[in-house]
């Protein structure tokens, strides 16, 4: 399998269910900037290097991640809207254990 099903729910409080490639070394941040799930310029910002927190994202399912790391961390404690919940999509690489996942983002920083 080389396709997951994801749940994002964007900005505007719609669910959308997408399909995620595992075998492309993407990470939640670049699906929704693919599929276009937030407004250009809003997401992303940092190209993904955990600097920005533009991508927070909800984390709405019971799944296991992967540990935080230490620039995760440092991040969210500066960004605004976090919840215990919260995770930045550039630093969730998709795999097939994230398969059903649910995830709501953030609101734009602004």
């Amino acid at each position: 399998m080389k396709d997951i099903t994801i749940y994002i729910t964007d900005r505007n409080g719609t669910t959308h269910e997408v399909l995620a490639p595992t075998d492309m070394n993407m990470n939640l941040m670049e699906i929704i900037k693919s599929y276009e799930l937030a407004e250009e310029g809003t997401i992303g910002v940092c190209g993904g290097m955990a600097m920005c927190a533009s991508c927070q994202c909800y984390i709405e399912s019971d799944h296991e991640l992967p540990e935080m790391s230490y620039d995760e961390d440092l991040m969210l404690a500066e960004a605004f809207y976090v919840k215990d919940t919260s995770r930045l999509g550039c630093q969730l690489f998709i795999t097939k254990n994230l398969e059903g996942l649910k995830v709501t983002l953030a609101p734009a920083e602004g």
